[in-house]
This record gives C-alpha cells, structure tokens and sequence, in this order.
C-alpha cells in the first residue's frame, strides 16, 4: 500500500478533529473554572456529583465517570473534601466503599461557576450546530462514550 494514502485516511482526519476541537473547547473554557479556583477536573466531579441521585456517587463510580484511577479519584476528593466541597460517606452495606458526597458549600461553588460555564458552552460548543445537528453529535458521542467506557453511565446501589 503506497504510504501515503495510509496519511490521507479520512479516519485520522475524523479523530485528529475530534482531538483538536476537545482541546480548543477546554482552552476556551479553562479560564471559568480557574477564576473560580477550580481545574476543570474538580469542576468535572463537582457536577457529575451535583447532577447524581442524593448528589453523592461511590467513589469507584466517581473514579470511572471521570477516567481517574481508584488512586487519581481518591486524591481528588482529597482535595474537594479539604476545600468543603465533597465529604466522604461509608457504605453501610459494603465496609470497603464509600461515597462522595457533595456539599452545601460544593454545590455553592457549582451554581456560581455554572452560568458563565454554560455560558461558554453555549458560545464555543451548542450554538454552533442547528437543533438537529446537535442531536446527531450527542447520540454520536453517546455511542462513542457506551462503546469506549460502558460503565460510566452505571451507579451502583
């Protein structure tokens, strides 16, 4: 196969955008979080957490929503739980697990971040496709996200 059309697959161009246009999203929207005194990871935890049933999550669940390691999310809530904005909770049915809990003060921060974050959203992301197209990305990330991470949509009891 002459090599360069192995460099001309429309697949590299498809994932190479997907890369650059999730790069240039967060750069754009980078200094709304840490105006707040947030990484995009705490603000990421804060309203998975805010967005779940009791707004807590097992921290194993935690762990898999955001891509960290049992290791990465325990430091991290580490670093909310210092900060007010998560406290731990044990299972009472499972001595082993615990959840993060997110806190008045958490979801404090989360409602003052979240006008101008969606705001952003909306300048650098949503507005930018028709009602229909984004549907379309949203069922295609969706199958993306179910494909490549299955358990993150899953909470366990």
């Amino acid at each position: 196969m002459d090599p360069k059309h192995l460099f001309d697959d429309p697949r590299l161009t498809a994932v190479g955008l997907l890369y650059e246009a999730h790069a240039g999203l967060l750069a754009k929207l980078e200094e709304t979080w840490k105006s707040n005194g947030l990484s995009g990871l705490d603000l990421n935890a804060l309203m998975r957490l805010s967005r779940s049933p009791g707004r807590k999550l097992r921290m194993t669940d935690l762990a898999t929503q955001t891509s960290l390691s049992t290791s990465g999310v325990t430091r991290l809530v580490d670093r909310l739980e210092r900060n007010g904005f998560v406290r731990r909770e044990a299972d009472p049915a499972d001595r082993r697990s615990s959840y993060a809990v997110l806190t008045a003060a958490g979801a404090t921060r989360v409602a003052r971040v979240l006008p101008a974050y969606l705001a952003g959203v909306d300048r650098w992301f949503t507005s930018l496709f028709s009602p229909d197209q984004l549907e379309e990305l949203t069922a295609g990330l969706r199958v993306i996200r179910d494909a490549t991470n299955p358990d993150a949509t899953r909470i366990t009891e």
